[in-house]
């Protein structure tokens, strides 16, 4: 009976080397976690107070997310989405016009609301010492930009 010498090359491992490139699978499958995220939380991000305003092609105004004060349908009246009382607010727009005589304050009123009722909050714009009143409308034609609640 002959034994034959395989040279024992078949137990032998190969000399252990230096993994040199990086695995980007982790990265990848992070970034593409952080992209999901993201997608998914933008819409969430707008702030504005839902204002379904009149339409009338009175010209472009830019209208900047700084001193907005929104009134909804049902009287709610909010400065900078905070809601407000009509005397809070005449306060808090004195030691804006004090602090800046041209500021300007831009007012978004829901087209349902009475004409009184937009007058008596552009009366206390006013009231507190604002000069520069813009007021906020849809142009006719083009799509409504959704603002979230």
């Amino acid at each position: 009976m002959m034994i034959q010498d395989t040279g024992g090359k078949r137990f032998r491992r190969k000399a252990a080397t230096a993994l040199t490139e990086i695995n980007v699978t982790p990265f990848v499958d992070v970034m593409l976690v952080l992209l999901i995220i993201f997608i998914v939380t933008a819409p969430m991000l707008t702030s504005g107070v839902s204002v379904d305003l009149p339409k009338h092609d009175a010209g472009a105004l830019e209208v900047r997310e700084e001193n907005v004060v929104s009134v909804r349908g049902d009287g709610a009246l909010f400065y900078n989405d905070k809601r407000l009382t009509l005397r809070e607010l005449t306060g808090v727009l004195k030691t804006l016009a004090a602090a800046s005589p041209q500021a300007e304050v831009f007012l978004m009123a829901d087209k349902k609301l009475s004409y009184e009722a937009v007058m008596r909050v552009m009366g206390a714009i006013r009231q507190a010492g604002v000069t520069r009143l813009g007021l906020v409308t849809e142009v006719p034609g083009a799509e409504a930009s959704k603002r979230g609640a």
